[in-house]
């Protein structure tokens, strides 16, 4: 497999986790047992994840050439959950 392809798909993946992580049960803990630090901790961590997920993108648009469409597609798929994981399937593999 291509090293680009396999450093973003390791970050994609890491990402995707620390999204569903945030959302299923960091922000439960917050509202619901008024536990704000786990949000916090978690936030930073999917925060740190979120960049390196758009910098490690970048290489497929300029290295492997990859379309607008896929450009689009990589954006949605970080701002919905589990999309990072659809992605990964129907592109990186």
């Amino acid at each position: 497999m291509n090293p680009v392809i396999q450093r973003f798909r390791t970050i994609a993946i890491a990402e995707g986790w620390s999204f569903l992580i945030l959302l299923g049960i960091a922000m439960p803990l917050k509202y619901i047992f008024d536990m704000p630090m786990a949000v916090k901790v978690v936030g930073w961590l999917h925060g740190v994840l979120f960049i390196g997920y758009w910098v490690l993108a970048v290489p497929l648009f300029t290295k492997l050439k990859w379309d607008v469409e896929r450009i689009v597609g990589l954006g949605l798929a970080s701002i919905i959950p589990f999309g990072t994981f659809v992605m990964e399937r129907k592109w990186l593999r």
